[in-house]
């Protein structure tokens, strides 16, 4: 996030100009893409009512801004993905002081109908939360929950019954600064999950730094260049319920950030999952994993620290999945307008190539400012495709320049040609709104993958996938034995797909749910090939599509 440095009401007649050009070509690509991707916002039929309250106040505290992850889950084990709303508090005391501040869990009923069931589960939260990581990291067949936030980081057990245990203390969890994101990963490859935990700036509440116009009387949430910032922290599961703090003999703590985001691929293939951190304002990381306990941080080094012109940019969300089916995994970052959203193709040697021109993205996304993005096949035609939610960092951005607070979010379809299509308009996901945090599973059960979508100061979106019906899929859900209970860091093979198990993505949010593959009209598919994170490789024979097929790992 970036200070405008003055008002430029004069400049305003060529930008706007620029943005219609800017707007025609990406009409023009929207009409000649294929056009099959569709979705309906169905979230107040659904019963999902949830608002992110960021507790706003005319101090304008950084806070307030950057609130909002999703999480996407099984909580009770029935089969259907539930959804986890992290939620603010009071920007003042950083306290839940009401209800409304509460984090919300919603029970999936069948159907696209949900009910709010947060004080049944005991997972209302305190403090100022941000973001989400789900995963079963006691390996006993039920989802945990992290929740990442200010000072008020929080573990949640899944007892298994609907309901969770708070055992942060317990479990050896630490809240001491800022946190904004977390992942689960098995970076030692042991069969338990580990926890790494991304934290954002040394910043304090009661710091009042005024940042915007004061002549004009026209404040707005300061840059994070004011601020230092922080090491994220690895923790290690030592198998018993509780953690080991392992930021410092890991080199994790070595390397000072202002991250806001994390996912998790193995882009050297050598068999240890890597993760990618998203930095505001600084040069993003990439921890390569030595297999011995430590992390090498190459992000400059393999090509994916800095935007093309060699400046770092504020990165907000990130996605790490193989895009052009090579069998690499690429990534894709988000950040503000005229920053673009980069796209870094892995080339298979060790290295990354900045296609974002080439793809098409440079020119789609220069408008926009981003949050969470994701790599799904939406329409099911073999091409993963993108999903972006988009919104301006400060609600008075049109006050310092040719920008839009509320924007509506994007989808980009894939054409399969190492390119990217704008097919918003189509696809009729076009809802301004301060958009943050997002979550992506087949809620409904019917072969497409549908978006939950947190928003700040209003109603959450639920967008439905209703694409026309004709394309083949298949959905994996992996059990692990040696490995974790959810399979997280296998590659699951398909043809020629490849998905990193993961569930990690996007602006501080988590979608844990079967590992789902578009397969095109009439594949010719016999077997899914799985490598598991603990080393063994497993073949699997197809027995039948479109359904989600459960694959346990072989013993060795």
């Amino acid at each position: 996030m970036r200070l405008p440095r003055r008002r430029f009401p004069a400049a305003r007649t060529t930008c706007a100009s620029r943005f219609l050009v800017s707007s025609a070509l990406a009409l023009l690509a929207a009409s000649v893409a294929s056009g099959q991707i569709r979705f309906r916002d169905v979230a107040s039929d659904a019963g999902l009512d949830f608002v992110l309250e960021s507790g706003p106040t005319p101090r304008k505290p950084m806070i307030e801004a950057v609130a909002g992850g999703v999480a996407a889950f099984d909580a009770d084990g029935d089969g259907l993905i539930d959804i986890y709303f992290a939620n603010g508090a009071d920007a003042g005391s950083l306290r839940k002081r009401s209800s409304s501040h509460w984090n919300r869990l919603y029970r999936n009923l069948g159907g696209l109908r949900f009910s709010d069931v947060t004080e049944a589960a005991n997972v209302a939260g305190h403090g100022y939360s941000m973001g989400v990581a789900a995963a079963d990291y006691d390996n006993d067949g039920d989802v945990d929950l992290f929740v990442a936030g200010y000072r008020a980081n929080i573990l949640y057990r899944n007892n298994g019954r609907g309901e969770f245990s708070d055992v942060t203390s317990e479990a050896g969890i630490v809240s001491s600064g800022w946190s904004v994101a977390a992942g689960w990963f098995d970076y030692d490859r042991d069969g338990a999950l580990d926890l790494l935990v991304i934290n954002y700036l040394d910043w304090d509440p009661a710091d009042d730094r005024f940042c915007g116009d004061r002549g004009e009387g026209l404040r707005i949430y300061c840059s994070p260049t004011y601020w230092p910032g922080l090491p994220n922290t690895l923790y290690r599961n030592r198998g018993d319920g509780t953690f080991e703090d392992v930021s410092e003999p890991s080199g994790m703590s070595r390397h000072v950030g202002k991250g806001m985001s994390v996912a998790f691929g193995d882009f050297d293939l050598d068999g240890w999952v890597d993760a990618f951190v998203a930095n505001d304002t600084e040069p993003d990381f990439l921890f390569r994993n030595l297999g011995n306990g430590t992390f090498e941080e190459t992000g400059l080094l393999t090509g994916v620290a800095l935007a093309s012109d060699g400046a770092p940019i504020s990165s907000m969300g990130v996605d790490f999945q193989d895009y052009d089916n090579d069998g690499f995994p690429d990534i894709h970052v988000t950040a503000l307008n005229r920053q673009t959203f980069p796209l870094f193709r892995n080339a298979g040697d060790g290295l990354f190539e900045d296609t974002t021109a080439r793809s098409g993205l440079h020119r789609l996304t220069v408008s926009k400012s981003g949050w969470a993005t994701k790599f799904e096949d939406f329409d099911n035609d073999g091409r993963k495709d993108l999903f972006v939610t988009t919104s301006h960092v400060n609600d008075l951005a049109r006050e310092f320049e040719n920008a839009s607070y509320r924007q509506s979010n994007a989808v980009f379809g894939n054409t399969g040609r190492g390119t990217f299509e704008d097919v918003s308009e189509a696809a009729a996901i076009f809802m301004p709104a301060a958009h943050r945090g997002a979550a992506f599973a087949d809620f409904d059960r019917d072969g497409l993958v549908d978006a939950v979508v947190s928003v700040i100061g209003g109603p959450a979106e639920l967008w439905q996938n209703v694409s026309p019906a004709g394309n083949r899929w298949l959905g994996i859900r992996l059990i692990g034995t040696t490995s974790n209970s959810d399979g997280i860091g296998a590659r699951v093979h398909v043809g020629s797909q490849v998905l990193t198990v993961s569930s990690s993505s996007g602006y501080a949010s988590s979608s844990l749910a079967p590992a789902h593959f578009g397969l095109g009209p009439e594949p010719d598919l016999q077997y899914v090939r799985i490598a598991w994170p603990g080393g063994a490789q497993q073949t699997a024979a197809l027995d039948g599509l479109d359904r989600v097929m459960t694959i346990t790992e072989e013993l060795p």
